[in-house]
């Protein structure tokens, strides 16, 4: 019973015991929650309050500054499709005339054909107009005094170049450039244009090719040109800006404006020329040389015998290559040239020295034949003598046999006799010697004709070397004259 009694104490204890631990741990669970959900409810407010804080910073901030491009876009009713600013001219009044300032630089000078006298070059553009409609104050938006937008988004001048060719495969510039009331536009071209040249002084010659500007719909009443620097300043610069000049040299570039009457409407234009010289190393060296040299050989085969037969083919070989350079620069010039070059004259002036060359050894040949035709025919005449006289030899041996015989039994009447027709027939025989001897001394002296041809081709070989130095000096002096070359 006592061991009953005790173990009921203990359970009794124990269950009292554990009751006061559960309720302290739901009195100190209810106690965390409330602390976590005022901790919660700190925070949140004081996010809400942060975000407050710095909307309302934005809005100040928003409400006091614009510094976007944006906001200058939106300012000027550019961020949606707007007529007004790309259907018209930028100008209130319909009588105001917009003025657009251009400028170009050269680039490149990348070819000039002769032969279908066309000017392929590269080139930079700088426009500028005024657009009353683009006109913001620079203090409301932090200083923004430039803007760039797309091309399309604005009015802009219908400007061409009226030497143009081909058109430019090459896109335009896709944005154009608002200064607070001025649009500025910059473009690169590769142009194909037309360009009269002046072949005369070929190849030391100066071509100057021209690109006009002008608008295809404007007259002068509504648009026009000016120019934006003068002829000093874009040389000096298109001198800095230049990067190729294939065979030419760039001199300089002159600007002019004009008002021309282009189908019934008067319109302006701004003309740039081009001057540039060519550079002519290459062509003396690999065309005017050779041909000179050509000329030379013709003055050595002078050298040669007026009869040899290899002059004549010497001299024809020659005019032969002088007549391969002259198809060669057929390919080189122009078909219209209104004047025909000096490089063309120069090369048949000297085709024509030749010519007159070979034809004077022609002739000699012809004179020196004629000749050997007159001593061939005496040679003919001293055979037949000497054939006649064979029977007077024989005539001889006969005599000297008899006289042998009359000798050893004779008498001394038929001796002298015989001594009297032996000295004819030695008579005879000295005259044939004599008449063969001269005929030979005749053959060895030359002939009349072959005299006359030396004493020709003495004359004429001064006079070719003289006419060949003066035609060359005249057309030298003029091509140094007319080019502007250093004398």
């Amino acid at each position: 019973m006592i061991l009953a009694f005790i173990c009921f104490l203990l359970f009794a204890v124990g269950l009292t015991f554990s009751l006061e631990i559960q309720d302290d741990l739901d009195k100190q669970l209810k106690s965390n929650q409330s602390y976590t959900e005022l901790k919660d409810g700190n925070t949140t407010s004081y996010n809400m309050m942060d975000y407050n804080n710095q909307t309302s910073d934005k809005r100040s901030d928003k409400t006091e500054t614009k510094c976007r491009y944006q906001d200058v876009l939106e300012y000027l009713n550019l961020t949606r499709s707007n007529d007004v600013l790309t259907m018209s001219r930028p100008t209130e009044h319909y009588g105001v005339r917009t003025e657009v300032y251009i400028e170009m630089r050269m680039y490149a000078i990348l070819d000039v054909r002769e032969a279908d006298q066309s000017f392929i070059s590269y080139i930079w553009i700088y426009m500028e107009w005024k657009n009353g409609h683009l006109l913001w104050d620079e203090g409301d938006f932090c200083g923004l005094s430039k803007v760039v937008v797309p091309r399309e988004s604005l009015w802009m001048p219908d400007i061409i170049i009226e030497e143009m060719t081909e058109k430019d495969k090459n896109l335009p510039s896709p944005f154009v450039t608002v200064n607070n009331g001025w649009v500025e536009y910059r473009d690169d071209k590769f142009v194909i244009s037309t360009c009269k040249m002046k072949t005369f002084n070929f190849p030391f010659d100066i071509q100057r090719c021209n690109i006009t500007f002008r608008s295809i719909s404007y007259s002068d009443e509504e648009l026009v040109f000016y120019m934006k620097n003068n002829d000093t300043l874009i040389t000096k610069e298109s001198q800095k800006s230049i990067r190729m000049q294939y065979e030419w040299k760039f001199l300089n570039m002159s600007v002019t404006e004009n008002t021309v009457h282009y189908f019934y409407t008067n319109q302006t234009i701004v003309v740039y020329t081009i001057t540039m010289q060519r550079k002519s190393a290459l062509y003396v060296v690999n065309f005017l040389l050779p041909v000179l040299f050509f000329l030379c050989l013709d003055f050595a085969s002078l050298l040669m015998s007026a009869g040899s037969a290899d002059k004549i083919s010497f001299k024809i070989t020659v005019l032969l290559a002088v007549t391969v350079m002259q198809l060669i620069l057929i390919e080189i010039l122009p078909c219209t040239s209104s004047k025909i070059p000096l490089i063309v004259i120069y090369c048949i002036g000297i085709f024509a020295l030749m010519l007159l060359g070979l034809l004077e050894t022609i002739f000699l040949n012809y004179l020196i034949g004629k000749d050997s035709s007159s001593l061939e025919s005496k040679k003919e005449s001293v055979e037949l003598q000497i054939i006649k006289a064979s029977p007077t030899a024989s005539t001889c041996d006969e005599l000297t046999d008899q006289t042998a015989s009359m000798c050893k039994g004779g008498s001394s009447t038929q001796l002298t006799e015989l001594f009297l027709t032996m000295e004819k027939v030695s008579d005879e025989l000295r005259e044939i010697k004599k008449n063969i001897l001269d005929k030979e001394s005749e053959e060895k002296k030359d002939g009349y004709w072959t005299r006359v041809a030396k004493k020709i081709d003495k004359i004429f070989s001064i006079l070719y070397v003289l006419a060949a130095i003066l035609f060359l000096s005249v057309v030298f002096s003029v091509w140094v004259s007319k080019s502007g070359l250093p004398k």
